[in-house]
């Protein structure tokens, strides 16, 4: 979708009131915010009501919003992961799924951009945590088939389950999925399947 500089603004502007203070600003506060006048302001929500981004509820003040699956370009889609399951930080557990949205915006306030290529996981368990990984952390997992020895990896094991452990390949063929915690034995396998590679944790203490 075509917008223009302006525009974009004006759409992060709604977004992040919206999650900051539930409401939209006024026309007067987006004007002063984008540096143009209130009937400009007017000109430019109008646009974007006709090109299908914004929505205004009739006579409500601070009513607009961003239409629910709205085509927005990167610049001020919401910075989302889908949210696939759990994962194992000590013994694997089932399976990940398809679930749910880890909404950044919601994590750790309004960022913008999209990144089609990671999911993200919440960890359970406390086999990773001498590598800061600990359980209730989220990690972002770039979606990848192969992985470098030492990379921590998600991991789908041969029964089925899934758990997240750095790898390395023995001299022999088999492969160690390796915790960091000493409590924690490692995992031994003749092979599995490489789900995806930790790029990132996260951590919220609110």
């Amino acid at each position: 979708m075509n917008l223009t500089p302006k525009q974009l603004r004006i759409v992060q502007l709604i977004r992040e009131s919206r999650l900051t203070n539930g409401y939209s600003p006024t026309m007067q506060e987006l004007a002063e915010a984008t540096g143009v006048s209130k009937v400009t302001a007017f000109e430019h929500v109008e646009a974007l009501i006709r090109k299908g981004v914004l929505a205004r509820e009739a006579h409500k003040a601070r009513s607009l919003s961003i239409v629910e699956d709205a085509p927005l370009p990167d610049e001020v889609a919401p910075l989302q992961f889908p949210l696939v399951g759990r994962i194992a930080a000590g013994m694997p557990i089932e399976k990940c799924e398809q679930d749910d949205m880890l909404d950044l915006e919601n994590l750790v306030g309004p960022r913008m951009g999209t990144n089609a290529g990671t999911f993200a996981l919440r960890v359970e368990g406390d086999s990773m945590k001498d590598e800061g990984i600990l359980d209730g952390d989220y990690v972002l997992v770039e979606r990848r088939n192969t992985a470098r020895d030492g990379e921590r990896v998600v991991a789908l094991l041969p029964d089925g389950e899934t758990t997240l452990k750095t790898i390395f390949r023995e001299p022999d063929g088999k492969i160690r999925l390796q915790p960091a915690n000493d409590d924690f034995e490692p995992i031994i396998v003749e092979s599995c399947q490489i789900q995806g590679v930790v790029t990132t944790v996260l951590r919220s203490y609110r």
